[in-house]
């Protein structure tokens, strides 16, 4: 029974994707930790202080019996405060994953040479033009 689940785990892929979701939500962490401690006071600083995240629209009050008050409002600063927080999180993934995974140069192009009948760029190894169809020496 050990040997069936051991070769699930390696044959589905599963331990691949466990890892994959630890280590996705450890860098979610740190993501979150750099825009809330590093960056986030720096923008403090920018944005205009208030409390702004709390700005809203009441469409209606309503008094119940008991003297509670309720209201119902559009909360466009809590809005505005998650789209700004979107931005720097995807910004700090972005700038994490470019450190992360370099790109791998793209291979040599294969030699060419120009074909003297129609000027084609062709394989330098080529016999035959493959646009005109003239005999290469």
């Amino acid at each position: 029974m050990f040997q069936e689940f051991k070769g699930f785990l390696t044959k589905s892929n599963a331990l691949a994707l466990a890892v994959g979701v630890i280590i996705g939500g450890a860098t979610g962490k740190v993501v979150t930790s750099v825009v809330e401690d590093l960056l986030m006071p720096v923008i403090g600083l920018i944005i205009p202080s208030g409390d702004w995240k709390e700005a809203k629209i009441v469409l209606k009050t309503v008094t119940d019996a008991k003297g509670k008050v309720t209201e119902s409002a559009i909360q466009y600063g809590h809005f505005l405060a998650s789209v700004v927080d979107f931005v720097f999180i995807a910004l700090v993934v972005y700038m994490i994953t470019k450190a992360l995974l370099k790109s791998e140069p793209a291979p040599p192009a294969p030699p060419t040479k120009l074909c003297p009948e129609c000027l084609e760029s062709i394989p330098e190894l080529a016999k035959k033009c493959k646009a005109c169809s003239s005999v290469q020496v």
